[in-house]
Protein backbone atom coordinates (compact mmCIF):
# COMPACT_ATOMS: atom_id res chain seq x y z
CA UNK A 1 0.00 0.00 0.00
CA UNK A 2 2.50 2.56 0.95
CA UNK A 3 4.73 1.82 -2.30
CA UNK A 4 1.57 2.18 -4.39
CA UNK A 5 1.02 5.85 -2.61
CA UNK A 6 4.50 6.52 -3.20
CA UNK A 7 3.91 5.55 -6.68
CA UNK A 8 0.88 8.15 -6.39
CA UNK A 9 2.83 10.61 -5.51
CA UNK A 10 5.92 10.64 -8.12
CA UNK A 11 2.81 10.14 -10.39
CA UNK A 12 1.70 13.74 -9.12
CA UNK A 13 4.90 15.53 -8.80
CA UNK A 14 5.75 14.39 -12.38
CA UNK A 15 2.70 16.05 -13.81
CA UNK A 16 3.02 18.90 -11.73
CA UNK A 17 6.07 19.48 -13.42
CA UNK A 18 4.88 18.92 -16.98
CA UNK A 19 1.85 21.53 -16.39
CA UNK A 20 4.48 24.47 -14.98
CA UNK A 21 6.82 23.91 -17.76
CA UNK A 22 4.12 23.96 -20.17
CA UNK A 23 2.79 26.95 -18.03
CA UNK A 24 6.23 28.73 -18.08
CA UNK A 25 6.20 28.03 -21.88
CA UNK A 26 3.27 29.54 -22.93
CA UNK A 27 3.98 32.47 -20.74
CA UNK A 28 6.77 33.09 -22.41
CA UNK A 29 5.21 32.57 -25.63
CA UNK A 30 2.64 35.09 -25.02
CA UNK A 31 4.77 37.72 -24.43
CA UNK A 32 7.20 37.68 -27.13
CA UNK A 33 5.48 40.36 -28.93
CA UNK A 34 5.83 42.26 -25.98
CA UNK A 35 10.04 41.43 -25.53
CA UNK A 36 10.59 42.27 -28.76
CA UNK A 37 8.76 45.59 -28.48
CA UNK A 38 10.92 46.58 -25.04
CA UNK A 39 14.03 45.22 -26.80
CA UNK A 40 13.90 47.49 -29.85
CA UNK A 41 12.82 50.25 -27.58
CA UNK A 42 15.22 50.45 -25.46
CA UNK A 43 18.27 49.85 -27.46
CA UNK A 44 16.86 52.69 -29.56
CA UNK A 45 16.74 55.19 -26.40
CA UNK A 46 20.33 54.32 -25.77
CA UNK A 47 21.46 54.95 -29.10
CA UNK A 48 19.86 58.21 -29.17
CA UNK A 49 20.19 59.72 -26.16
CA UNK A 50 24.22 58.88 -26.54
CA UNK A 51 24.14 59.83 -30.06
CA UNK A 52 22.06 62.94 -30.11
CA UNK A 53 22.81 64.07 -26.56
CA UNK A 54 26.23 62.73 -26.11
CA UNK A 55 25.20 60.78 -22.89
CA UNK A 56 27.44 58.54 -21.43
CA UNK A 57 25.43 56.58 -19.68
CA UNK A 58 21.84 57.06 -20.64
CA UNK A 59 20.40 55.04 -17.90
CA UNK A 60 17.49 57.16 -17.17
CA UNK A 61 16.60 57.13 -20.85
CA UNK A 62 16.38 53.14 -20.77
CA UNK A 63 14.55 52.59 -17.39
CA UNK A 64 11.52 55.07 -18.83
CA UNK A 65 11.11 53.42 -22.24
CA UNK A 66 11.40 49.50 -20.36
CA UNK A 67 9.27 50.77 -17.70
CA UNK A 68 6.77 53.08 -20.24
CA UNK A 69 6.20 49.86 -22.26
CA UNK A 70 6.10 46.86 -19.45
CA UNK A 71 4.78 43.24 -20.06
CA UNK A 72 1.31 43.53 -19.33
CA UNK A 73 -1.16 43.81 -22.40
CA UNK A 74 -2.33 47.21 -21.13
CA UNK A 75 0.74 48.78 -23.01
CA UNK A 76 -1.59 51.22 -25.02
CA UNK A 77 -0.26 54.88 -26.56
CA UNK A 78 -2.44 56.63 -23.41
CA UNK A 79 -0.77 54.07 -20.35
CA UNK A 80 2.53 54.80 -21.98
CA UNK A 81 1.93 58.66 -21.89
CA UNK A 82 0.57 58.53 -18.56
CA UNK A 83 3.93 56.58 -17.42
CA UNK A 84 6.28 58.78 -19.25
CA UNK A 85 4.62 61.91 -17.81
CA UNK A 86 4.96 60.32 -13.59
CA UNK A 87 8.37 59.52 -14.24
CA UNK A 88 9.50 62.79 -16.05
CA UNK A 89 7.35 64.45 -13.27
CA UNK A 90 9.86 62.15 -10.55
CA UNK A 91 12.83 63.27 -12.80
CA UNK A 92 12.16 67.53 -12.80
CA UNK A 93 11.33 67.16 -8.92
CA UNK A 94 13.98 65.77 -8.18
CA UNK A 95 16.45 67.58 -10.07
CA UNK A 96 15.16 70.91 -8.55
CA UNK A 97 15.61 69.55 -5.00
CA UNK A 98 19.00 68.57 -5.46
CA UNK A 99 20.02 72.30 -6.93
CA UNK A 100 18.50 73.69 -3.79
CA UNK A 101 19.10 70.96 -1.15
CA UNK A 102 22.07 68.96 -2.45
CA UNK A 103 22.33 65.03 -1.92
CA UNK A 104 22.87 62.73 1.04
CA UNK A 105 20.16 61.11 3.09
CA UNK A 106 17.75 63.20 4.68
CA UNK A 107 17.75 64.60 0.96
CA UNK A 108 16.47 61.43 -0.23
CA UNK A 109 14.12 61.15 2.33
CA UNK A 110 13.28 64.83 1.27
CA UNK A 111 13.39 64.52 -2.37
CA UNK A 112 10.95 61.01 -2.17
CA UNK A 113 8.16 62.71 0.07
CA UNK A 114 8.07 65.87 -2.74
CA UNK A 115 7.72 63.54 -5.50
CA UNK A 116 4.99 61.33 -4.09
CA UNK A 117 3.32 64.23 -2.64
CA UNK A 118 3.56 65.91 -6.13
CA UNK A 119 2.93 62.80 -7.91
CA UNK A 120 -0.19 62.46 -6.14
CA UNK A 121 -1.79 65.56 -6.76
CA UNK A 122 -1.19 65.13 -10.39
CA UNK A 123 -3.00 61.67 -11.35
CA UNK A 124 -4.97 59.43 -9.31
CA UNK A 125 -3.28 56.42 -10.36
CA UNK A 126 -0.68 54.99 -7.78
CA UNK A 127 1.70 53.65 -10.42
CA UNK A 128 2.13 56.94 -12.17
CA UNK A 129 3.26 58.04 -8.54
CA UNK A 130 5.48 55.01 -7.75
CA UNK A 131 7.29 55.57 -11.56
CA UNK A 132 7.80 59.26 -10.30
CA UNK A 133 9.40 58.22 -7.05
CA UNK A 134 11.40 55.60 -8.87
CA UNK A 135 12.91 58.25 -11.43
CA UNK A 136 13.60 60.73 -8.46
CA UNK A 137 15.85 58.35 -6.83
CA UNK A 138 18.08 57.77 -9.87
CA UNK A 139 18.65 61.62 -9.62
CA UNK A 140 19.06 61.77 -6.09
CA UNK A 141 21.47 58.86 -5.73
CA UNK A 142 23.19 58.76 -8.66
CA UNK A 143 26.15 61.55 -8.97
CA UNK A 144 24.99 64.53 -11.43
CA UNK A 145 26.31 63.05 -15.26
CA UNK A 146 28.39 65.61 -17.00
CA UNK A 147 25.64 67.69 -18.13
CA UNK A 148 24.17 68.34 -14.66
CA UNK A 149 21.11 66.80 -13.14
CA UNK A 150 18.87 68.23 -16.21
CA UNK A 151 20.08 66.17 -18.55
CA UNK A 152 18.34 63.41 -16.84
CA UNK A 153 15.71 65.28 -18.10
CA UNK A 154 15.96 65.08 -21.50
CA UNK A 155 16.93 61.28 -21.61
CA UNK A 156 13.47 61.04 -20.05
CA UNK A 157 11.98 62.65 -22.49
CA UNK A 158 14.07 60.82 -25.09
CA UNK A 159 12.69 57.35 -23.44
CA UNK A 160 9.43 58.76 -23.44
CA UNK A 161 9.44 59.60 -27.29
CA UNK A 162 11.06 56.10 -28.63
CA UNK A 163 8.51 54.35 -26.10
CA UNK A 164 5.45 56.09 -27.89
CA UNK A 165 7.05 55.82 -31.58
CA UNK A 166 7.85 51.62 -30.66
CA UNK A 167 4.11 51.46 -29.27
CA UNK A 168 2.89 52.76 -32.97
CA UNK A 169 5.59 51.30 -35.25
CA UNK A 170 6.12 47.95 -33.65
CA UNK A 171 2.44 47.17 -32.13
CA UNK A 172 1.72 44.08 -30.25
CA UNK A 173 -0.44 42.27 -32.71
CA UNK A 174 -0.91 39.84 -29.71
CA UNK A 175 -3.62 42.20 -28.71
CA UNK A 176 -5.59 41.78 -31.60
CA UNK A 177 -5.84 38.06 -31.41
CA UNK A 178 -8.99 36.53 -30.19
CA UNK A 179 -8.62 36.31 -26.60
CA UNK A 180 -11.30 34.30 -25.90
CA UNK A 181 -13.38 36.70 -23.67
CA UNK A 182 -16.11 37.29 -26.20
CA UNK A 183 -16.67 33.23 -26.57
CA UNK A 184 -16.79 32.37 -23.37
CA UNK A 185 -18.67 35.24 -22.09
CA UNK A 186 -21.98 34.26 -24.47
CA UNK A 187 -21.23 30.27 -23.35
CA UNK A 188 -21.85 31.30 -19.81
CA UNK A 189 -25.07 33.60 -20.58
CA UNK A 190 -26.26 30.74 -22.73
CA UNK A 191 -25.33 27.86 -20.03
CA UNK A 192 -27.50 30.05 -17.38
CA UNK A 193 -30.72 30.93 -19.88
CA UNK A 194 -30.62 27.30 -20.62
CA UNK A 195 -30.27 26.45 -16.72
CA UNK A 196 -33.04 28.50 -15.95
CA UNK A 197 -35.04 26.65 -19.20
CA UNK A 198 -34.68 23.30 -17.48
CA UNK A 199 -35.41 24.56 -13.70
CA UNK A 200 -38.64 26.24 -15.35
CA UNK A 201 -39.76 23.35 -17.12
CA UNK A 202 -39.62 21.23 -14.01
CA UNK A 203 -39.60 23.38 -10.72
CA UNK A 204 -36.63 22.78 -9.93
CA UNK A 205 -34.96 25.04 -7.84
CA UNK A 206 -31.08 23.54 -7.57
CA UNK A 207 -30.83 24.28 -11.25
CA UNK A 208 -32.39 27.49 -10.81
CA UNK A 209 -29.57 28.83 -8.30
CA UNK A 210 -27.09 27.25 -10.11
CA UNK A 211 -28.19 29.53 -13.45
CA UNK A 212 -28.08 32.61 -11.05
CA UNK A 213 -24.86 31.98 -9.81
CA UNK A 214 -23.25 31.39 -13.43
CA UNK A 215 -25.13 34.25 -14.36
CA UNK A 216 -23.42 36.33 -11.40
CA UNK A 217 -19.84 35.21 -12.95
CA UNK A 218 -20.51 36.93 -15.90
CA UNK A 219 -19.04 40.58 -14.97
CA UNK A 220 -15.22 39.51 -14.57
CA UNK A 221 -15.80 38.14 -18.27
CA UNK A 222 -17.08 41.66 -19.57
CA UNK A 223 -14.56 43.29 -18.08
CA UNK A 224 -11.70 41.25 -19.05
CA UNK A 225 -13.11 41.86 -22.71
CA UNK A 226 -13.74 45.36 -22.14
CA UNK A 227 -9.73 46.05 -21.22
CA UNK A 228 -8.72 43.73 -23.86
CA UNK A 229 -11.00 46.07 -26.19
CA UNK A 230 -9.29 49.21 -24.89
CA UNK A 231 -5.88 47.61 -25.54
CA UNK A 232 -6.40 46.97 -29.18
CA UNK A 233 -8.30 49.96 -29.93
CA UNK A 234 -5.14 52.32 -28.12
CA UNK A 235 -2.69 50.82 -30.37
CA UNK A 236 -4.84 50.41 -33.26
CA UNK A 237 -5.68 54.31 -33.33
CA UNK A 238 -1.73 54.99 -33.69
CA UNK A 239 -0.19 52.39 -35.82
CA UNK A 240 -0.11 52.75 -39.29
CA UNK A 241 -0.07 49.12 -39.91
CA UNK A 242 -3.39 48.74 -38.23
CA UNK A 243 -5.73 50.80 -39.81
CA UNK A 244 -7.86 48.23 -41.32
CA UNK A 245 -8.50 46.79 -37.91
CA UNK A 246 -10.23 50.05 -36.05
CA UNK A 247 -13.43 49.18 -37.85
CA UNK A 248 -14.24 45.52 -36.79
CA UNK A 249 -13.03 47.07 -33.63
CA UNK A 250 -15.50 49.50 -33.24
CA UNK A 251 -17.92 46.47 -34.45
CA UNK A 252 -16.76 44.24 -31.27
CA UNK A 253 -16.92 47.21 -28.86
CA UNK A 254 -20.82 47.70 -30.08
CA UNK A 255 -20.72 43.67 -29.56
CA UNK A 256 -19.85 44.33 -25.83
CA UNK A 257 -22.10 47.23 -25.26
CA UNK A 258 -24.95 44.93 -26.01
CA UNK A 259 -23.47 42.24 -24.77
CA UNK A 260 -23.24 44.01 -21.04
CA UNK A 261 -26.93 44.81 -21.61
CA UNK A 262 -28.00 41.14 -22.19
CA UNK A 263 -25.70 40.03 -18.87
CA UNK A 264 -27.44 42.55 -16.89
CA UNK A 265 -31.30 41.36 -17.93
CA UNK A 266 -29.88 37.45 -17.53
CA UNK A 267 -29.41 38.04 -14.27
CA UNK A 268 -32.46 40.06 -13.34
CA UNK A 269 -34.21 37.17 -14.92
CA UNK A 270 -32.64 34.47 -13.10
CA UNK A 271 -32.83 36.44 -9.54
CA UNK A 272 -36.57 36.52 -10.62
CA UNK A 273 -37.03 32.57 -11.50
CA UNK A 274 -35.01 31.32 -8.50
CA UNK A 275 -37.45 32.96 -6.50
CA UNK A 276 -40.59 31.67 -8.83
CA UNK A 277 -39.43 28.00 -9.00
CA UNK A 278 -39.49 27.60 -4.94
CA UNK A 279 -43.13 25.98 -5.20
CA UNK A 280 -42.28 23.55 -7.22
CA UNK A 281 -44.07 24.02 -10.15
CA UNK A 282 -43.27 23.26 -13.73
CA UNK A 283 -43.94 26.18 -15.98
CA UNK A 284 -43.55 25.30 -19.42
CA UNK A 285 -44.83 28.41 -21.05
CA UNK A 286 -42.04 30.31 -19.07
CA UNK A 287 -39.49 27.97 -20.56
CA UNK A 288 -40.02 27.95 -24.22
CA UNK A 289 -39.38 31.83 -24.05
CA UNK A 290 -35.86 31.09 -22.08
CA UNK A 291 -35.02 28.71 -24.84
CA UNK A 292 -35.50 30.87 -27.42
CA UNK A 293 -33.46 33.75 -25.37
CA UNK A 294 -30.63 31.37 -25.17
CA UNK A 295 -31.06 30.98 -28.92
CA UNK A 296 -30.88 34.47 -29.07
CA UNK A 297 -27.77 34.30 -27.23
CA UNK A 298 -26.33 31.36 -29.24
CA UNK A 299 -26.40 33.39 -32.34
CA UNK A 300 -25.43 36.37 -31.23
CA UNK A 301 -22.14 35.52 -30.12
CA UNK A 302 -21.78 34.09 -33.79
CA UNK A 303 -22.92 37.18 -35.03
CA UNK A 304 -19.27 38.80 -35.22
CA UNK A 305 -18.03 35.85 -37.98
CA UNK A 306 -20.77 34.94 -39.61
CA UNK A 307 -23.51 37.05 -41.32
CA UNK A 308 -26.16 34.56 -41.43
CA UNK A 309 -26.05 34.10 -37.58
CA UNK A 310 -26.50 37.74 -37.33
CA UNK A 311 -29.38 37.30 -39.53
CA UNK A 312 -31.03 34.24 -37.95
CA UNK A 313 -30.80 36.05 -34.61
CA UNK A 314 -32.66 38.79 -35.53
CA UNK A 315 -35.53 36.78 -36.78
CA UNK A 316 -35.45 34.92 -33.43
CA UNK A 317 -35.50 37.87 -31.17
CA UNK A 318 -38.25 39.13 -33.49
CA UNK A 319 -40.18 35.98 -32.55
CA UNK A 320 -39.37 36.09 -28.93
CA UNK A 321 -40.12 40.18 -28.49
CA UNK A 322 -43.48 38.93 -30.59
CA UNK A 323 -44.18 36.55 -27.39
CA UNK A 324 -43.55 38.29 -24.59
CA UNK A 325 -46.84 38.84 -23.82
CA UNK A 326 -47.52 39.20 -19.72
CA UNK A 327 -51.22 38.06 -20.44
CA UNK A 328 -49.70 34.68 -21.96
CA UNK A 329 -49.23 32.95 -18.50
CA UNK A 330 -50.51 33.58 -15.33
CA UNK A 331 -49.40 34.98 -11.72
CA UNK A 332 -47.54 38.44 -11.38
CA UNK A 333 -44.37 36.40 -10.65
CA UNK A 334 -45.21 34.78 -13.58
CA UNK A 335 -45.50 37.95 -15.73
CA UNK A 336 -42.86 39.72 -14.39
CA UNK A 337 -40.42 37.31 -16.13
CA UNK A 338 -42.01 38.05 -19.01
CA UNK A 339 -41.72 41.49 -18.63
CA UNK A 340 -38.08 41.12 -18.24
CA UNK A 341 -37.34 39.52 -21.09
CA UNK A 342 -38.78 42.41 -23.30
CA UNK A 343 -35.75 44.93 -22.76
CA UNK A 344 -33.20 41.76 -24.06
CA UNK A 345 -35.48 41.05 -27.12
CA UNK A 346 -34.94 45.03 -27.86
CA UNK A 347 -31.86 45.11 -27.05
CA UNK A 348 -30.70 42.42 -29.37
CA UNK A 349 -32.58 43.74 -32.10
CA UNK A 350 -31.29 47.03 -32.03
CA UNK A 351 -28.19 46.19 -31.87
CA UNK A 352 -28.96 44.01 -35.38
CA UNK A 353 -29.65 46.29 -37.13
CA UNK A 354 -33.65 46.83 -36.22
CA UNK A 355 -35.05 50.71 -35.58
CA UNK A 356 -35.82 51.25 -32.35
CA UNK A 357 -39.15 52.41 -33.28
CA UNK A 358 -39.60 48.75 -35.69
CA UNK A 359 -38.39 46.97 -32.98
CA UNK A 360 -40.37 48.61 -29.85
CA UNK A 361 -43.54 47.55 -32.05
CA UNK A 362 -42.81 43.93 -32.56
CA UNK A 363 -43.66 44.01 -28.04
CA UNK A 364 -46.83 43.20 -27.63
CA UNK A 365 -48.81 46.02 -25.54
CA UNK A 366 -48.69 46.03 -22.10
Amino acid sequence: MSEQGASVRRLERSIRRRLDARAALDRVVRSLPAIVQIVVAATAAYLLARGLLGHEVPLVAVTVTIVSLGLARDATPRRVVETVIGMNIGIVVAALLVQVIGQGAWQIAVILALTLVVARGVSPSAPFAIAAGVQSMLVAVLPAPDGGVFARSLDGLIGGAVALIITALIPRFDLLRPRGEATALFSLIDQALVGLRDALRSGDGAAAELALTRSRRSQVLIDDWGRTLESARGVAAVSPWLRARRAPLAEEVRLLAVADLTTRHVRAIARRVDVLVRDGQPRPVLADLLDSAAEVVRLLGRSRDDEAARYAARAVAAGLAARCAPTAVDGVGDQVVVVLLRPLAFDVLVHLGTPPDEARALLPPL
